[in-house]
């Protein structure tokens, strides 16, 4: 009734506003007949009105907007002046329009209310849109949806009374109001020119950043029409299907998408949850015992305060909360996210239009007397609601992509700032592997779930809907497929409550085997040396195969998953039929029933298979969330552990006195301008004392005060993967003079000359292509170039010769040096430096226990003095040191307090002053590719000679198809096809069990019933079984399939990179090997099985489609071949773009992983100079970098899906079309079956394509991980016992670094026999480790040969010559794990060799005091021992192996005199059989030794004894002079 009053209403209404005789409606005019129209009163209201509340309900909203989105005002264009102008018209016309009524009423006519109203309300809507039109150029906008979709709709409506008016002008010309008709013909002309002018975009606003940008991205300027359509993207497609694009083809990245904005949005929203989380739960109690009077006026006099020392805290029980990481996510990308939400709502209504206009189109077949314009409007109504379907949902997907990208910046950016300031102890807990994957996969898995999280609701919401539409097709019959869903719920629980087990699992292996590949790639030199390599080829796989078991259960869960829910929507059909047709015979099933509830069915079925790949990516994302946030909730360094004011006064630079971790009791106070050294035993905590000045440890009580700047040089230098000046510049602006002060008094200037490019040379990631005392140099140049207050140095000189280090010492930090007017700290082994030190600080566990200048030490005649005078008699007496030493050991417990102060030597070992000789430093340590005698001349001409690495090049055109030959040979032949002929079988069962439905909808009525309903059922289910079984069998194949392929191609790989020469490790930067092992290993166990299923689904589905279509409606077949080419088009149009930018984006990443893992070597460097900020800046750039190239990526992706979704609306509407034409032949079961299919072309045109480039843009990863197969690999042959005696014959040996550089080896000729001690020595660069590295054959012999015990070492298998001869290395390095697998990694000895070993290499006690003993757990680089336990560490190494053939490459550079000794005496007893090779910067460590042979600019100079050589007088006796021992 309410209706029927409402209607009579508004007949009123409009009676009012139109004249009698004119009605609103007449539906026998505007539908039941064959030529329809409008009323001529609807027209002068509704069509007139509907533009104009369009506008004015969006002008509130649209002010606000343009208002708080200023982005600055345009200047007058030609366009902007059009629109206005011709706004301005209209409103003329209009206007006109209604003075005309005026006129014609002063003439005696009748005119309804209408012709005044409506004329007047479109004049004022019309100077509405010209004054919006300057508001936008105000304001900048370049193009506005609203306009362009009020113009399109007053051009609509204007459309219809157009034609209304042309067939009056034709039929009825006596009725015609030629002023009216005039106006009007006018009026749609200039709506049709404002709408053409609105569909092109506006120039930038006058201080846009986009004028000056010489590549920005376009969508900015882009108008709204080339937005909805994508088409702005079409020049980078069109540049990249010509040529493969490159990295300077990319559009600069949107301000908005940029890390600097981003990331800090979320720091801030992330600080205010910790904030909030973390608030004290205590309650706060007063003492009663003592109070104050508040004396403060206007108070009352007996109010009593507490004291603040009375304030006690009494913790509450309540449990303090988490920090919440999601809700911090959802504050900072939640407010654009929305909007996606709203196209959602919107495409998920639309979706259900398509099966109501297939119900008119079937009744309209079935209805022979309907008028055929109705058909054609069904068929223009499908295709337009297709197409808006389409810019819908894909403005959905641009927005899900782009907050999934945002969201990917913001996690890898708070992961990095996170890890500048977390401390070292929540350092430890998280290794770097893990830290690398918290920024690669789990910042990924974030991404992945943006764009699919609407689906958590969307889902349901589609489902509800799709079956209130069934219950009003098939009525209670439906709630039989209600139970079938309901039924999958708890099964589907299951399944995802065992894949976040499995999720949590696989990413822990993740990790483990990232991070024990990280160690690895870090320490393969001493691998190799070691000839380790397959017993970690074998941790790693073992950690493989349990990532693998967990990967394969999470397939048998996938495909029960796949299986459960690509049957759910059949299994609900065929329960909903059955039962619809079973519980009464009058039911019958016909075409419309049965193909409308079939749509329906499809478009249940897109929710129902989504749900599993949802509740998946949920799962995952929470697991990578949990780990996110324990990673950003890790304490953080105190920002005022270092109080910056000078604490005790303007004369004084540093005041400390508290506890820290071991570090104790310390209390000093330096003034300004002082030389400190500091020194003590291995462990005592020296390096501890620096970083307690640095604020790197955590102030237990005390305070420490420094005035200025501070410069640090850690003990190990950190050196970047940059050119050797930037590593020196360290981002400061370049001063040519100072710089070059520096670089001289760090005795620089001779490697400069030897470098190929100069100080342009580029040096290799941790400094590969620098030797120890080059890198120290280097580290000391950047502190001394910051020319800083305070300066922190942690053993510079340690890996120096005595003459180099004597001319650092007096350049640099002794009192004549550049710094003798700054505060210097320096930790040193070195005696000979002592007494130039104003004060010196003795420490033994963590205390200080003397502390004066060197007088006064030696006055007090302490343990101190004690050890400098039998020290410097040791020195005098070279041949009685060992003895000395000795006698010192056996009265430990009488000088016990000597030893804790015993002094690390690094340096020349001295007792006195080295004098001041002039001596011409030489370059330290091999420079790879560098050589002696090579001419400055030359390397100028060679200007690329200085770079090292190698970036990550993208590989261009198309994926060879060896490449998925390739992995289906590694899944299996036999699997793969198998695989593909279950596909074929699943979609046959499909397309005949729906066949067979339109055969059943067309089955004969014959008394209200069908005829073999319970056969037709009955084959229909048998269908679906097939269907079910073919299902479950291609999801386990492709599964299992995906396991053995990540297998095969993790295992080649790793034995691929493993069995590469270290060549390879130098010019290869860690992160591009870190990527192939984290992020494309992660692509290729998890995504490719995955997009297979899909695309091998999606193809059938097309094929299918098309084949039905063909079937019913073989007049398509006229338009289906131009489609077809359109599409493959499109899609090869598409690939040859998207695929190059997924290979720059996968090579943009491996630079921001290395500069990652760079960052997190130098952390306390970086902190120490306060760069910080310079290094967020260099990481944002990194990231933008890798967006830079994702961007288009995901745009292109847009791009596709618009066109191929406008294929499908066109094969939709053809479809549909020629059923129209078709009627009277076709059944409404093929009509039904047709259309229903090409309703889901569409989808499946465009989900094809999507699969399509993802598996071609993913099968990437395949290519990439296959590159490090076609590298150069180490021969592997195997020789029996051997050697014997340890006899070594070097002929005419030469050797070079690599192949474009001049030798640094030039014809050796020595002979060693078995069982000689022999000294290597020479200046610094003399080529001392070369020669050590070709004896491991790390680099191959250019010339001539190596032979021991009569065998050339060239014919040797790699792995048997490093596993029997032996080497000492001068960096000790060590792997995460326990000691024994540092030990022993193959598990050859017993725990008892183990202990003999530990106790030759005096670590005995040190390890039976450890509470696991030998499975005491080593942190990654072993960073819980000091540097003398991990080379003694090493010493035990030797001790295990005991070879023939046993190198000391500068073994005791980095220990103390104590451990020198123990090491020294154990070589002498327990290699007295063996050939020793021993590199010494220290030459009283080898005046004992047969031989000596002294090198000097790669060749070899001198070889005899070392008395001999002393008499001859030659560069030996110089050297030996140099360091006082002659």
């Amino acid at each position: 009734m309410w209706v029927r009053s409402l209607l009579s209403l508004r007949g009123v209404c409009m009676f009012s506003l139109c004249l009698l005789g004119f009605p609103l409606s007449d539906w026998n005019l505007t539908w039941h007949t064959l030529n329809p129209d409008f009323t001529r009163c609807f027209q002068n209201t509704v069509l007139i009105w509907v533009p104009c509340v369009y506008l004015w309900l969006c002008m509130p909203f649209y002010y606000w907007y343009l208002k708080n989105h200023d982005r600055g005002y345009i200047c007058v264009t030609h366009l902007n002046r059009a629109k206005t102008v011709i706004a301005f018209l209209l409103w003329i016309i209009c206007w006109s329009d209604v003075f005309y009524s005026f006129w014609e009423r002063s003439q005696g006519a009748v005119k309804a209310p209408v012709e005044y109203i409506s004329p007047l309300l479109l004049g004022i809507t019309m100077v509405l849109a010209g004054l919006l039109t300057q508001y936008e150029r105000l304001k900048g906008a370049q193009s506005s949806g609203i306009m362009l979709i009020f113009w399109l709709v007053a051009l609509l409506c204007a459309t219809v009374s157009f034609r209304s008016k042309i067939l009056q002008a034709v039929n009825e010309d006596a009725t015609v109001d030629r002023f009216r008709f005039t106006t009007f013909y006018m009026y749609w002309v200039l709506v049709l020119v404002e709408l053409g002018l609105n569909c092109f975009s506006d120039q930038p606003p006058f201080f846009s950043k986009a004028v000056n940008d010489p590549n920005p991205c376009p969508e900015a300027g882009a108008s709204f029409l080339s937005n909805i359509t994508f088409w702005w993207i079409t020049g980078m497609m069109l540049y990249g299907f010509k040529t493969p694009l490159e990295e300077k083809d990319l559009w600069s990245l949107r301000e908005v998408d940029k890390s600097s904005t981003i990331v800090p949005q979320l720091m801030r929203q992330w600080s205010n949850e910790w904030h909030k989380a973390q608030r004290p739960l205590e309650k706060a109690l007063y003492s009663p015992k003592r109070s104050l009077r508040s004396g403060g006026r206007g108070e009352n006099k007996d109010t009593k305060l507490p004291e603040e020392s009375e304030i006690l805290l009494q913790k509450s029980s309540k449990r303090r909360r988490e920090p919440s990481l999601l809700l911090a996510l959802c504050l900072t990308y939640g407010p654009y996210f929305l909007i996606s939400t709203l196209y959602k709502i919107i495409h998920d209504i639309l979706i259900f239009v398509g099966p109501e206009i297939l119900r008119l189109l079937i009744r309209f077949v079935n209805d022979s007397n309907a008028p055929i314009w109705q058909g054609y409007f069904y068929t223009a109504l499908l295709f337009i609601c297709a197409c808006v379907q389409t810019f819908i949902l894909q403005k959905y997907f641009h927005v899900c992509f782009v907050t999934g990208m945002r969201v990917r910046t913001g996690v890898a950016g708070a992961v990095y700032r996170k890890a500048m300031v977390i401390t070292n102890a929540a350092r430890r807990t998280s290794t770097v592997g893990e830290i690398v994957n918290l920024m690669s996969v789990d910042a990924q898995r974030f991404m992945d779930l943006i764009t699919y999280i609407n689906m958590l609701w969307s889902a349901p919401l589609q489902v509800v809907l799709a079956l209130y539409f069934l219950w009003q097709n098939l009525g209670a019959s439906v709630l039989a497929g209600v139970a079938v869903m309901v039924l999958m719920v708890p099964v589907n629980a299951v399944i995802a409550t065992k894949t976040k087990t499995y999720q949590v699992a696989q990413m822990k292996d993740k990790d483990s085997r990232i991070k024990l590949m990280h160690e690895v790639l870090n320490g393969i030199k001493v691998l190799k040396l070691y000839a380790w390599e397959l017993a970690f080829k074998d941790k790693v796989s073992a950690i493989r195969e349990s990532e693998l078991r967990v990967l394969k259960k999470s397939a048998y869960l996938a495909a029960v998953s796949t299986f459960t829910w690509v049957c759910a929507p059949f299994l609900v059909a065929l329960s909903t039929f059955g039962v619809y047709v079973m519980v009464d015979e009058k039911n019958v099933l016909d075409a419309q029933k049965a193909f409308v509830s079939l749509a329906l069915f499809n478009i249940l079925r897109f929710p129902l298979n989504m749900l599993p790949m949802v509740i998946s990516s949920v799962v995952q994302a929470s697991v990578s969330m949990k780990r996110l946030r324990v990673f950003l909730s890790h304490e953080e360094l105190v920002e005022d552990s270092v109080d910056p004011a000078p604490g005790c006064g303007g004369i004084h630079n540093l005041l400390l006195h508290g506890y820290f971790p071991f570090v104790c009791r310390i209390n000093i106070r330096i003034p300004d301008g002082m030389l400190v050294a500091v020194v003590g035993h291995v462990g005592s905590g020296k390096s501890s004392l620096l970083s307690a000045l640095l604020g790197e440890m955590q102030k237990q009580e005390g305070s420490v005060s420094i005035k200025g700047s501070v410069a640090y040089m850690p003990q190990q230098a950190w050196i970047q993967n940059k050119t050797l000046q930037d590593n020196i510049l360290f981002g400061r602006e370049l001063k040519e003079s100072w710089y070059r002060e520096v670089v001289e008094a760090c005795a620089l200037l001779p490697d400069l000359e030897m470098l190929s490019a100069g100080d342009k040379t580029e040096i290799g990631e941790k400094g590969v292509n620098l030797s120890g005392g080059q890198k120290q140099r280097v580290g000391l140049a950047r502190a001394l170039y910051c020319d800083c207050s305070l300066y922190l140095l942690d053993d510079p000189l340690s890996a120096v010769d005595a003459h180099v280090g004597k001319h650092i010492f007096d350049k640099v930090v002794g009192p004549q040096g550049i710094l003798k007017n700054r505060t210097r700290i320096l930790v040193t082994h070195g005696l000979s430096y002592l007494p130039q030190a104003d004060l010196i600080l003795v420490m033994v566990d963590g205390e200080i226990t003397e502390m004066g200048s060197y007088m006064e030490l030696l006055g007090r005649q302490g343990a101190f003095a004690e050890f400098l005078r039998t020290y410097a008699n040791s020195e005098q007496q070279e041949d009685l040191q060992i003895s000395l030493c000795s006698a010192f050991y056996c009265d430990y417990g009488k000088i016990k307090s000597c030893v804790n102060c015993i002094m690390h030597v690094f340096d020349g070992v001295s007792s006195r002053l080295i004098p001041d000789s002039g001596t011409a430093t030489q370059p330290d340590g091999p420079l790879q590719g560098a050589d002696g005698g090579k001419s400055p001349g030359k390397q100028e001409n060679r200007p690329q000679a200085g770079k090292l690495t190698e970036a990550d090049k993208a590989k261009t055109g198309m994926v060879k198809p060896a490449v998925f030959w390739e992995y289906m040979k590694a899944i299996g032949l036999g699997l793969s096809f198998f695989s593909i002929f279950l596909f074929l079988c699943h979609h046959v069962a499909s397309l005949i069990s729906n066949y067979w439905l339109s055969l059943w909808t067309d089955d004969p009525v014959i008394n209200g019933t069908q005829l073999y309903t319970h056969m037709r059922l009955g084959v229909y289910g048998a269908l679906g079984v097939t269907q079910g079984v073919a299902v479950f069998s291609y999801s386990i194949s492709v599964s299992i399939g995906g396991v053995m392929a990540s297998r095969y191609l993790h295992e080649t790989m790793l034995y691929n990179v493993l069995r590469s020469p270290m060549s390879f490790f130098e010019r290869t930067p860690t992160g591009n090997l870190v990527n192939r092992f984290a992020k494309e290993m992660d692509t290729i166990d998890t995504i490719i099985p995955s997009i297979i299923k899909m695309f091998m689904g999606s193809m059938f589905n097309v094929v299918s489609t098309c084949a039905i279509i063909l079937v019913a409606t073989p007049l398509i077949a006229v338009v289906i071949p131009p489609l077809g080419l359109l599409y493959f088009f499109v899609q090869r149009f598409y690939v040859a773009t998207s695929r190059q930018l997924k290979r720059l984006e996968s090579v943009s990443r491996s630079p921001m992983l290395s500069h990652f893992t760079e960052t997190l070597l130098g952390t306390s460097v970086i902190r120490a100079f306060g760069e910080q900020e310079r290094f967020i800046s260099e990481c944002n750039r990194h990231i933008d970098h890798n967006q830079k190239a994702y961007f288009p990526s995901i745009v292109a992706n847009r791009w596709l899906a618009v066109r191929l979704e406008f294929v499908g609306s066109c094969i939709v509407m053809f479809a549909a079309l020629f059923a129209v034409v078709s009627r009277d032949s076709l059944s409404p079961g093929i009509v039904g079956l047709s259309i229903s299919y090409a309703l889901q072309v569409t989808a499946s045109l465009n989900w094809l394509v999507r699969m399509t480039s993802e598996v071609e843009t993913n099968v990437v990863a395949v290519e990439r991980v296959k590159e490090y197969g076609d590298t150069d690999k180490e021969p592997s042959r195997m020789p029996q016992g051997w050697p014997t005696n340890g006899y070594i014959e070097i002929r005419n040996f030469s050797l070079r670094y690599r192949d474009d550089l001049e030798l640094a080896l030039k014809d050796v000729n020595v002979t060693i026999e078995g069982g000689e001690k022999v000294g290597i020595v020479g200046r610094t660069g003399a080529g001392k480790s070369s020669l050590t590295l070709g004896l491991f054959r790390i680099i191959e012999a250019s010339e001539g040969s190596v032979w021991i015990d009569g065998v050339d070492i060239a014919i040797l298998g790699l792995h048997e010559l490093r596993s029997r001869i032996t080497i000492i290395p001068q960096d000790p390095v060590l792997f995460s794990g326990t000691l024994r697998m540092n030990l022993d990694p193959f598990n050859c000895y017993s725990d008892e060799d183990l202990w003999q070993a530990l106790e030759l290499a005096h670590l005995k006690n040190f390890v039976s005091g450890l509470p696991d003993k030998l499975n005491h757990e080593c942190s990654e680089g072993g960073e819980n021992l000091s540097l003398g336990q991990r080379q003694l560490l090493c010493l035990a190494r030797a001790l295990l192996r005991k070879t023939k053939v046993l190198v000391l490459d500068e073994a005791t550079a980095a220990v103390d005199l104590e451990t020198d000794n123990l090491i020294q005496s154990t070589i002498r007893s327990q290699f007295k059989d063996c050939t020793v090779l021993t590199i010494a910067h220290r030459l009283n460590t080898i005046m004992d030794y047969t031989r000596v042979l002294v090198l000097d600019r790669g060749q070899m100079a001198e070889f005899d004894s070392p008395s001999n050589l002393i008499a001859k007088k030659g560069i030996f006796y110089r050297m030996a002079k140099d360091s006082s021992l002659v």
